[in-house]
């Protein structure tokens, strides 16, 4: 049976990102994880932010459905330079184009997040902006990380957490998990408004 919190309800996380389940594992609460069957296409000239806002609620909607007594917890990341959104590379070639933009510049990467009660149907919804600065990036340090760490199911083509360190130049934020794609500091505060302590 699964594990509940103290007050009977189960948490839930809509998400098949082993990045965002290490995160919550941090928390150190009981939780399940769920694959949302969601249609992740971005909408006709939808802003980064508004994009991942939409994504978190309609992937913890998509469990909340199915969940009685629980506290589904929907997050979604996208990138942003210049205006222009920036998603996953899916392959080789698209990351090598993406870090080639990104060489000596400001990328802004947008976490949506969303805690939905399942029960009283009550919706915390919230975006965090994370900046990353790069680093001039030569062309071979471009093809040596992408060999080394093949980042290709990763918004802006790099894992924050792993080799990527090597391309910055700084990161400017408030919650350096946001860039994972999970921002801890916010969903604690969340879980704290439902009636969770993580403390």
């Amino acid at each position: 049976m699964l594990e509940t919190l103290p007050d009977g309800r189960r948490l839930i996380l809509a998400s098949t990102s082993p990045f965002r389940r290490e995160l919550l594992t941090r928390l150190q609460l009981p939780f399940a994880v769920r694959a949302p069957d969601t249609d992740e296409t971005r909408q006709s000239g939808e802003p980064a932010v508004t994009l991942t806002a939409r994504l978190a609620e309609t992937k913890a909607r998509a469990i909340a459905r199915s969940a009685t007594a629980a506290l589904v917890i929907g997050s979604d990341q996208a990138a942003e330079l210049d205006g222009e959104v920036i998603g996953k590379p899916g392959d080789h070639l698209r990351a090598t184009d993406q870090l080639r933009r990104a060489s000596g510049r400001t990328v802004t990467f947008f976490t949506g997040l969303c805690l939905l009660d399942s029960a009283s149907s009550r919706c915390q919804v919230a975006v965090e902006p994370f900046r990353v600065v790069f680093r001039t990036l030569t062309a071979e340090m471009i093809e040596g990380y992408l060999r080394r760490e093949q980042p290709y199911n990763c918004a802006g083509s790099f894992k924050s957490e792993g080799l990527g360190a090597a391309l910055f130049e700084r990161l400017e934020g408030d919650d350096p998990t946001s860039l994972i794609g999970l921002p801890l500091i916010r969903l604690t505060r969340m879980l704290e408004t439902a009636g969770v302590a993580v403390l």
